[in-house]
């Protein structure tokens, strides 16, 4: 099985919508029984929180399945032992996640746009009021990450 964690501040509005993205493209791909995928936050300040309410309506706007079950959670040391990617969503979480995480000794941290090879952060909706290029952002980078784990897992992945 591999199992992603998607990673920014609060856990309420890019993480979670990454979540829900690319559980839909491994679902559309007969993948789903394969992949264990959550996310999490780097801060405490959304604990316990639902998703955005600009998450859940792009979302359903795209016609993406997302549970009013998802609540906020704060990334734990633990994580990176029990997930094969942790995926953050600017360079801000990826310093967080390292420091809760200590040495990426595995290399598993990385950004979503990387991926897709493109430099960049994907910006923090709660702030731009964006939900649309954030989700464009996150749609890219997951698309492009569910090929990575393809192209490289080849022999696991079966539909």
């Amino acid at each position: 099985m591999i199992k992603i964690l998607f990673v920014c501040h609060g856990n309420i509005c890019r993480s979670p919508m990454a979540e829900f993205v690319m559980q839909h493209l491994v679902v559309q791909r007969g993948l789903a029984e394969q992949f264990e995928i959550a996310s999490a936050a780097t801060s405490t300040e959304e604990i316990g929180n639902g998703i955005h309410r600009g998450t859940r309506e792009k979302l359903t706007q795209a016609g993406i399945p997302w549970s009013n079950d998802k609540k906020a959670r704060q990334m734990k040391q633990a994580d990176y032992m029990a997930y094969d990617y942790l995926i953050g969503m600017d360079q801000n979480n990826i310093r967080n996640m390292k420091r809760i995480c200590g040495e990426d000794a595995d290399k598993k941290i990385h950004l979503l746009l990387e991926y897709a090879n493109v430099s960049g952060d994907i910006a923090d909706p709660w702030y731009t009021g964006n939900f649309d290029q954030t989700y464009k952002d996150v749609l890219q980078g997951c698309t492009a990450l569910l090929q990575y784990i393809l192209n490289n897992n080849q022999k696991q992945l079966i539909p």
